[in-house]
């Protein structure tokens, strides 16, 4: 059995089905690419892993170790190590930065973290980031640039140290440097004790960050599967080709 397991899984959204019978496996220590055109339902998979409640399982299996995760809160799920990188991180205005933070490790740690250890480790976390420390002080995400939004997110990611990690579209929105410096915080992160699941339009954080298999997504299924070459045929063929044979 794979860490996560996903078997002939179907989801709707306000009463359209969008997933339409995704199998997918994905251990500790591999990294798995999610590619396919806008509108394929990829970042659907991605709430549905993290449980968002607008997202209804209709069918299908999916689970985390053993446990089936559809009968968990998103909360319960963080604590198991689910974690979501989201595309269009949201703004929480009148929430610093450090205190966001220290509460989300204190709710997935299931511990008080004392705060001289909890500052001593994210100042260390954000220096590998290219991070100022005057970010502690803001808002979360508010008046955040794009590149900073992602940037919080992988700070986030490196901090709560979870098991599964879902990058939902990291890459949108980056100049070169902003996605280089957000790869390397994500490579760096990769090991035995992570399972990486990173969704994309493009191959670009491929570039640096190299999976171990690709699947891509089409019209709710996955429609094609292989190695990290696969990414290079759909940069240079785009996805005309499973149109036509969908």
């Amino acid at each position: 059995m794979a860490d996560l397991e996903i078997r002939d899984l179907t989801v709707e959204a306000d009463g359209t089905e969008i997933l339409r019978g995704v199998t997918l496996d994905l251990d500790l220590g591999r990294t798995i690419a999610l590619m396919g055109p806008n509108g394929s339902g990829k970042s659907t998979l991605a709430y549905a892993i993290a449980g968002h409640p607008l997202y209804d399982i209709t069918g299908g299996t999916m689970t985390w170790q053993g446990t089936d995760l559809s009968e968990l809160s998103p909360d319960e799920r963080a604590r198991l190590g689910v974690f979501l990188a989201m595309q269009y991180p949201v703004e929480v205005p009148g929430v610093s930065v450090t205190n966001f933070l220290r509460t989300a490790l204190n709710a997935v740690s299931g511990e008080e973290v004392p705060i001289r250890q909890f500052m001593t480790r994210l100042k260390a976390e954000m220096a590998d980031l290219g991070v100022d420390e005057s970010f502690l002080q803001r808002s979360v995400n508010e008046g955040f640039s794009g590149g900073e939004k992602k940037r919080f997110e992988i700070l986030q990611l490196a901090l709560l140290r979870p098991r599964l990690a879902v990058l939902d579209e990291t890459d949108s929105g980056l100049d070169v440097d902003a996605l280089k410096t957000v790869a390397e915080g994500v490579d760096r992160l990769r090991g035995a004790d992570l399972g990486v699941l990173i969704i994309t339009h493009y191959t670009r954080i491929l570039r640096y960050i190299r999976p171990d298999e690709v699947h891509v997504m089409f019209e709710g299924r996955i429609a094609a599967s292989g190695g990290p070459e696969l990414a290079d045929e759909l940069e240079a063929g785009g996805y005309e080709s499973l149109r036509a044979s969908a």
